[in-house]
């Protein structure tokens, strides 16, 4: 199994979605307050808009710094629906990611 780097402790918990690129606000907490969740040592959830998915996560570094690299599988809208990201922690201690 492998094993989870030590900073991946500071990624756990409930992340709040509050801005991305392609959909305003208001589409963004469309069905439920948009958040990107991580638990345990792979597993975590993601929600905005009509998306509701579950993520398989890897923890390692992207330009010398700490990164969630995660693929997700849900449905958005009752259609099945999958994709992957990566988020880092940025400045102000705000998730950074696409």
């Amino acid at each position: 199994m492998a094993k989870v780097p030590g900073f991946a402790k500071a990624f756990v918990g409930r992340w709040r979605i509050v801005e991305m690129d392609v959909w305003d606000s208001d589409f963004l907490d469309l069905v439920e307050e948009a958040h990107l969740t991580f638990q345990g040592k792979f597993d975590g959830e993601i929600a905005f808009g009509a998306l509701k998915g579950f993520l398989d996560v890897r923890y390692g570094t992207r330009d010398g710094s700490a990164c969630a690299e995660f693929s997700w599988e849900g449905h958005d809208e009752n259609d099945p629906s999958c994709g992957r990201g990566w988020a880092m922690i940025g400045t102000a201690g705000r998730l950074v990611g696409h």
